[in-house]
């Protein structure tokens, strides 16, 4: 099915093509996820898990106090930090005081590291993860990290510039319009028809799969 009706109901909704496009988010060029260091991987991670369940502008305020209080994800540091410290971070008020979500820290921590000894880094991990295979990648993330399911690792990716999709309720809703998800979106046969719609979107328009998750999600609501 053609993804043009899809981009012009999203360039009427929006008031022209031209605003429209200047909404679409950043996809990272070539080379560029190689070349993130592995800190700032951890610190988009924590900030994702914290993001989730909280009013997103308390953890964007807090941020620089984040940052201070982890000592800038090191993750090499974090992911055989004293228990102690996990202790102290939870009575800090520099940051949110979730001792679960604290304790998330070291074992997100791990995984970039493990990630970075197999493939040099963790950008280079990413780089080399196909977004034609998005839901292996959520799949991979949820496995080997921690509180990385649901929307989590989708928002993850985005933030950090991996071209791939976010399943917000108005991409569910678009997706279900098109009559191309009849599933629990989180579902293994949700997903499956997910990754079946973007990639034939991508293969027919050469779009980002980044931008056409969120085309597709103006063409629903705002």
């Amino acid at each position: 099915m053609s993804f043009n009706h899809i981009y012009d109901m999203a360039v009427a909704r929006k008031g022209g093509e031209a605003a429209l496009q200047a909404l679409l988010p950043d996809v990272a060029a070539p080379g560029v996820l190689s070349e993130t260091s592995d800190d700032r991987y951890l610190s988009a991670l924590t900030r994702c898990v914290f993001n989730a369940g909280f009013v997103w502008r308390v953890i964007e305020n807090k941020w620089p106090g984040f940052e201070a209080a982890f000592e800038g994800f090191v993750p090499l540091y974090w992911q055989q930090v004293p228990p102690e410290v996990l202790e102290r971070l939870a009575s800090d008020e520099r940051i949110v005081r979730n001792m679960q979500k604290i304790r998330t820290v070291p074992d997100n921590a791990r995984m970039v590291v493990d990630a970075a000894r197999e493939h040099g880094s963790f950008g280079a991990f990413l780089e080399q993860w196909t977004s034609a295979d998005q839901i292996g990648l959520l799949q991979w993330l949820k496995r080997n990290g921690a509180r990385l399911g649901g929307n989590t690792a989708q928002y993850f990716l985005r933030q950090v510039g991996w071209d791939g999709f976010v399943l917000s309720r108005d991409v569910i809703a678009g997706l279900r319009r098109e009559g191309l998800l009849d599933a629990s979106p989180s579902s293994k046969k949700g997903l499956e028809q997910t990754q079946k719609a973007f990639n034939d979107w991508h293969r027919q328009s050469g779009m980002p799969y980044s931008h056409l998750s969120r085309i597709l999600a103006y063409s629903v609501g705002d």
